[in-house]
C-alpha cells in the first residue's frame, strides 16, 4: 500500500475532480494548469521571444502552445548543457463532439447542431445526456485584433434523445445508430425560437453559419456583441459533474478521465517535488512536464506530439544555458527519461475473459506499466526497472498491461516521442473503466499514488541513473 494517508489519497482525489469539472475542454485544462503554475512561482515564457538570459539554474518556467499544449519545467542547481530531463508526458483531450464550422440544422420542430466527431469515444453513451459547450471563440477587440476567450456554458442547452423501444423493438438486442443523421444534438424548438430572437429558426432563403439563438447565448456569456465573435472551437461536455463515488468512497465517475487523470497527477507530482526552499539545489536535470493535444486523433497537429513541441523547448533550454556546445542537446537526450502517462484498462468484472489472465490492473491497486512486444508501448526492461525502483523504494504499487494476443493494442504517445528523439520511455497509467465514454471511472486511491510516483521520479531519478549501466 501507498506510503500516502488516508487523508493525502482523498484530499488528491477530491483535487483531480476539481479540475475536471473546470476542465470541460482543453482549453479549460491548460487554463488551469496555467494558474496553478503560476500561483506556484513558475515564470510564464512566450515561444515568439528569446529565451537567452532568462533561464536560470533553480528557476521555473513554462509555456503554452495554441492554449491547449503546455509544457512546464524546472532547472536543476547543478544543472548543466548536456545533462537530462526528467520528463512526464501526457495529453490534454479527451474524446468528444466538436461543432461543425456550419452547425445551423432543423428538422420537425426542432433547431439542431451539426458536430463532428473528435477521437474514438464511445458514441452510444452520448445519448439521453445532458449536455452543452465549452471551448475558445476568437472576438474581436474595439483596436481591430482580434484575441481568444474561453466560454463554457453551465446549464444543460442541447440533447441527443433516444428512440422510444416501442420505434425500435431490436434496440436492446443492438443499439445501432448512422453517427451523421441520429447523433444531431437539439438545441431548441422551432417555435420557441421563433417567439424570441432567432429570426432565421424556420427560414430557408437565409441560413447563416450557426443558430442565432446559440451566437446570443455565447455572446452573452462572454459580455460581448454577437458581431464581435470570429470563430470558434467548441466542443459538447456533459454538464453532470464528476463525484467521489462507491459505498466506500473509492471510486470517482467523471468524464475525460482519460488523459485528464494522467494530465493532473503530472503538473501536481511536479509542483509537490519543488517544495522546500532547497528543492533543486542539488539537482542536475531539468523536471518537464508536457501536455499535448490531439492525441485521440493520432497526434500530428503543431500542438500535438507528433510535432517539434517537445525537441523545440529541449533544445531551447539547452541552449539559453550558459556553456552550451554543439552537441549539448545529444548528449542530454541520452542523459534523459520520459514517462509517457495514459490510462489503461482496468479488468472488468463482467468482461474479465477480455484481459490477459496474468496482465489484469484493477482499481485502487496503483497505476499500471504498459509493455507491448511490437512497439505499440516504449516500455523496455531498462525504463521499467528505473520506475519499479522509485516505486518499492517509496512504498508505491505497481501493476503489470498486456494486452491479449487475439486483441488489437492501442498506443500511446511515448512511441511515437521515443523514436523521434531517441529518449528512454517506460509507458504507464492508472487503471480505468469505460475508457471513452461519457462517463468514465477509476480508483480514488490511485490518483495519490500517481502524484506521489512523479513527485519521487523528478526528485529521485538523477541520483539513480548514474547507477544504470546499459550503454
Amino acid at each position: 500500500m501507498s506510503s500516502l494517508s488516508k487523508a493525502q489519497l482523498h484530499r488528491q482525489a477530491e483535487h483531480l475532480v476539481d479540475f475536471v469539472n473546470k476542465s470541460p475542454s482543453p482549453f479549460h485544462a491548460i487554463d488551469v494548469c496555467r494558474k496553478w503554475l503560476c500561483g506556484a512561482n513558475f515564470t510564464e515564457l512566450k515561444e515568439k521571444q528569446s529565451w537567452c538570459g532568462v533561464i536560470k539554474p533553480n528557476g521555473r518556467y513554462f509555456f503554452t502552445r495554441n492554449g491547449s499544449s503546455i509544457v512546464a519545467f524546472a532547472v536543476g542547481g547543478k544543472f548543466r548543457p548536456g545533462n537530462g530531463t526528467s520528463i512526464v508526458a501526457a495529453h490534454s483531450d479527451s474524446p468528444c463532439l466538436k461543432l461543425k464550422p456550419v452547425s445551423r440544422k432543423s428538422g420537425s420542430g426542432f433547431l439542431q447542431v451539426g458536430v463532428q466527431l473528435y477521437g474514438g469515444g464511445l458514441w452510444h453513451t452520448w445519448f439521453d445526456r445532458d449536455l452543452s459547450v465549452a471551448g475558445r471563440v476568437m472576438v474581436r477587440d474595439g483596436a481591430g485584433g482580434y484575441s481568444g476567450r474561453l466560454v463554457a456554458i453551465e446549464e444543460p442547452i442541447m440533447r441527443i434523445p433516444s428512440l422510444a423501444i416501442h420505434m425500435d423493438r431490436t434496440a436492446n438486442e443492438a443499439f445501432k445508430f448512422n453517427k451523421e443523421t441520429h447523433l444531431t444534438p437539439i438545441l431548441a424548438t422551432v417555435s420557441k425560437a421563433l417567439n424570441g430572437t432567432d429570426s432565421n429558426a424556420g427560414s430557408d432563403t437565409e441560413k447563416p453559419a450557426h443558430h442565432a439563438v446559440l451566437l446570443e447565448r455565447i455572446a452573452k456569456q462572454l459580455d460581448v456583441s454577437v458581431g464581435d465573435i470570429s470563430d470558434f472551437e467548441l466542443c459538447l461536455y456533459d454538464t453532470q459533474k464528476a463525484a467521489i463515488g462507491g459505498l466506500l468512497n473509492e471510486l470517482i465517475y467523471a468524464a475525460r478521465l482519460d488523459n485528464l487523470n494522467s494530465s493532473y497527477c503530472a503538473i501536481e507530482g511536479l509542483i509537490n517535488s519543488l517544495d522546500g526552499e532547497h528543492a533543486l539545489e542539488d539537482d542536475s536535470h531539468v523536471r518537464l512536464v508536457t501536455l499535448f493535444d490531439n492525441e485521440e486523433v493520432g497526434s500530428t497537429s503543431a500542438y500535438g506530439a507528433n510535432s517539434a513541441l517537445l525537441e523545440s523547448a529541449l533544445r531551447r533550454i539547452q541552449a539559453s544555458c550558459d556553456g552550451v556546445n554543439l552537441t549539448s542537446f545529444e548528449e542530454s537526450i541520452a542523459n534523459s527519461y520520459m514517462i509517457s502517462s495514459d490510462v489503461t484498462h482496468a479488468v472488468h468484472p463482467n468482461y474479465s475473459e477480455k484481459h490477459e489472465e496474468n496482465h489484469r490492473p484493477e482499481l485502487q491497486k496503483g497505476p499500471a506499466i504498459k509493455t507491448n512486444a511490437n512497439q505499440r508501448y516504449a516500455t523496455t526492461s531498462v525504463t521499467s526497472t528505473i520506475l519499479k525502483d522509485i516505486a518499492k523504494r517509496n512504498g508505491i504499487p505497481m501493476q503489470e498491461f498486456v494486452v491479449r494476443n487475439d486483441s488489437s493494442c492501442g498506443s500511446t504517445i511515448g512511441p511515437m516521442l521515443s523514436a523521434q528523439l531517441g529518449l528512454r520511455t517506460v509507458d504507464i497509467g492508472n487503471p480505468l473503466l469505460a475508457m471513452h465514454s461519457i462517463r468514465e471511472v477509476c480508483g480514488a486511491d490511485d490518483v495519490g499514488m500517481l502524484v506521489k510516483l512523479f513527485e519521487h521520479f523528478f526528485s529521485e531519478f538523477a541520483a539513480l541513473d548514474a547507477k544504470i549501466n546499459v550503454d
